[in-house]
């Protein structure tokens, strides 16, 4: 096989008018061929992209070779912490041996930097508060979520029209359960005259699945202070982009949640970023580590969501990066948006692997110089197979790459080194305050006890009336008998009997 060619096509492909990132050094017949540069540009970073390979082939070490070089070009990040193994990226590297042995034959200088790190959690884990209001979801988030029915979609529709009509604030989801029982209990009468009857099977039914959502750690996460996504954005003072870590060791259980957060966060980023338009670099860019937990978990409604967004949001900026096992654990309408893609070794154990495996190749552009599915199998731990697009949108020449060595320490922070970032953190200040202000929970509580306050005056008042009139009453009929009740010798007097004596003895006289 002709080197010199293979050299010349790897140069031209990744030679770039702008800025640009270098992941590694191509490899050819299992040789790393150094000085053979594989560059992504920053151009076509809000692309999207891809990072798959088997356990323990390397895919969480080019996460951090991404990251930091994004945040040396001043391009902040925001990283999804599964597996708890990225803290790290705050310290610099102790160096290794190995590590001077793979850049040398890279043709890289290899030094090591710590960078600006953010520690966030949707938990009770340390780190900044990530959390939203129901109302900001809105009914039709909020019904995908739940993936409820159109009848019940519709309910929440009118719970939240209700709220706003009413000035009742959804914070949290004390808040909603409150006034769906409400709907079909003390405001039943309220409800049916302005809206319409509201089942309570239906208000029921979207109850037990909010009460999935609470005991997956929605009570956590929904309420104040609401984050701001301009929050993502900033840079430090030597133009380090920061890298936003959220840790989520504690959330491989509760994917609702999870799938609940990155929906709010998508849905939250292009609502309220600016249309970039042509810049030249991307604005953010999200590495959603073990992705298999948003896609698996996720209702029709929801992936529909998700591939709509994932679609619309690279106008505003931003990148979204899928890190998985399997690139069959993306759906395939969000895997045919995505444009860099670094695949690691695949493990062929099985007729199911294999077959995986040259599906997988055929993700890929065509190559002279590589048998994809082959080369799938037989890369080595830090070696992938590496095709980005270039700046106008066309596939670079896809090749088999040795990846450059992270700067920062490949381990994660000590529980001090972690605690003495969070006490340095100027969003922790922000965002780790517990405030419970007064809500639509509160509100309908009162407004209850205020019924319930004025029903009992209005029965109080009803029973002094009816008291009343039976007082009036009694002292009328009292009167009637008393002008009614005769005298006793006047009733004798005035008896028929008395009466014809008396004109018996008159007639007797008178004769």
């Amino acid at each position: 096989m002709n080197t010199d060619t293979f050299l010349k096509d790897i140069a031209e492909g990744n030679t770039f008018k702008g800025d640009y990132i270098t992941l590694g050094s191509a490899m050819l017949d299992g040789e790393t061929m150094t000085n053979a540069y594989v560059n992504v540009p920053l151009k076509t970073m809000n692309r999207h992209g891809l990072i798959a390979g088997a356990t323990g082939t390397g895919k969480t070490k080019t996460l951090q070779v991404l990251a930091e070089n994004l945040s040396e070009k001043g391009i902040p990040v925001l990283l999804m912490d599964i597996k708890g193994d990225l803290s790290g990226l705050a310290k610099p590297s102790p160096g290794h041996p190995k590590i001077d042995e793979r850049h040398e034959k890279i043709g890289l200088p290899f030094k090591a930097r710590g960078f600006p790190v953010e520690v966030m959690t949707l938990s009770e884990q340390g780190g900044v508060r990530l959390r939203a209001t129901i109302s900001e979801f809105g009914p039709v988030l909020i019904s995908r979520i739940l993936n409820v029915t159109e009848t019940q979609a519709g309910i929440i529709s009118v719970i939240f029209k209700y709220c706003d009509d009413n000035k009742l604030p959804l914070l949290d989801i004390k808040d909603f359960k409150k006034i769906l029982q409400f709907a079909t209990n003390e405001g039943k009468k309220e409800f049916e005259d302005e809206y319409g009857r509201i089942s309570t099977a239906s208000t029921g039914a979207i109850l037990r699945k909010l009460v999935e959502l609470e005991q997956q750690g929605g009570d956590v996460f929904f309420g104040e202070t609401s984050f701001d996504t301009q929050d993502l954005l900033r840079i430090d003072e030597n133009g380090l982009g920061y890298i936003n870590i959220i840790r989520l060791t504690d959330i491989q259980d509760k994917p609702k949640l999870f799938s609940t957060f990155m929906l709010s966060l998508l849905a939250e980023i292009y609502s309220t970023f600016p249309e970039q338009g042509d810049s030249g670099r991307p604005e953010l860019i999200m590495f959603i580590d073990e992705a298999h937990l948003i896609f698996n978990e996720a209702s029709d409604a929801l992936l529909n969501q998700i591939e709509s967004i994932v679609k619309l949001i690279r106008s505003k900026g931003v990148g979204l990066y899928f890190v998985t096992q399997n690139p069959t654990d993306v759906p395939e309408a969000v895997l045919g948006q995505l444009g860099l893609k670094v695949q690691h070794a695949l493990r062929a154990f099985t007729a199911k692997d294999r077959k995986a495996i040259k599906l997988t190749a055929q993700n890929y552009p065509d190559s002279d110089y590589y048998d994809t599915a082959e080369m799938l199998t037989s890369l080595g731990i830090g070696e992938a197979l590496v095709s980005a697009l270039d700046e106008k949108g066309k596939p670079t020449p896809l090749a088999a790459t040795m990846i450059r060595a992270p700067m920062s320490r490949m381990n994660i922070l000590t529980e001090s080194e972690l605690g003495s970032l969070l006490a340095q953190s100027q969003l922790a200040k922000k965002y780790n305050k517990d405030i419970d202000r007064e809500s639509a929970y509160e509100m309908l509580n009162e407004k209850i006890k205020q019924a319930e306050a004025d029903e009992a005056k209005e029965k109080a008042k009803e029973e002094k009336e009816a008291l009343k009139r039976a007082e009036s009453k009694r002292k009328t009929s009292t009167t009637r008998r008393r002008r009614t009740r005769q005298n006793p010798i006047v009733k004798v007097l005035t008896s028929a009997t008395v009466i014809r004596s008396v004109l018996g003895i008159l007639t007797k006289l008178l004769k």
